[in-house]
């Protein structure tokens, strides 16, 4: 199952991003991770079918209402059998 890692950057902490992003990731049926890293970006590790992907990219574009997002940066990883979708 493919699988991809995101670095969100922007206003994305103290925003309610990472768990938006549970949700969104949920709804397409996602599993994987949000994580805030110490330099202010989020971390977004996802596994799932190839346009649940894409969609969630699309979102992390916008992200919630509060977050100001500057960029997204994708890499495909290896998938790693993940169940559900965790906050960090």
């Amino acid at each position: 199952m493919p699988a991809a890692r995101f670095l969100v950057s922007g206003r994305v902490q103290g925003v309610f991003f990472r768990a938006s992003a549970r949700e969104k990731a949920s709804v397409l049926g996602l599993a994987g991770s949000a994580t805030n890293l110490a330099d202010g970006r989020v971390e977004v590790i996802a596994e799932g079918s190839a346009p649940a992907l894409v969609a969630l990219e699309r979102w992390l574009w916008q992200g919630p209402p509060a977050a100001k997002v500057v960029a997204v940066a994708r890499e495909d990883i290896a998938e790693a059998a993940r169940s559900g979708f965790v906050t960090g």
